[in-house]
């Protein structure tokens, strides 16, 4: 095994675990939102239906939040494929 291959393996197996780690955090806040929105809309179902100022397609700042959410969740994403990427360049270089 050379040592390039080990290094490929250990600097993708890291960029990935950092990925994983980062991209939780945003991920479960997103969960969050989504929840809260949907609880939102049942409460206003059992209240009758009454609109709040949110409504019309205005863009709220929960609308705001929950894009960033998912533009950081996307960015770490990427960042997990780079490493996928590197172990996959590990097992080739191993093979070669």
């Amino acid at each position: 095994m050379s040592p390039l291959a080990l290094g490929l393996f250990a600097a993708g197996i890291g960029v990935l675990a950092v990925a994983i780690w980062r991209a939780r955090g945003p991920q479960a806040r997103l969960g969050e939102l989504d929840r809260l929105a949907e609880n939102s809309k049942r409460y206003e179902s059992w209240r009758g239906g009454r609109k709040t100022a949110a409504v019309g397609g205005e863009t709220t700042g929960a609308d705001v939040m929950r894009d960033m959410l998912r533009r950081e969740v996307r960015q770490w994403a990427a960042v997990g494929v780079a490493g996928v990427g590197l172990i996959v360049a590990g097992f080739l270089l191993l093979g070669g």
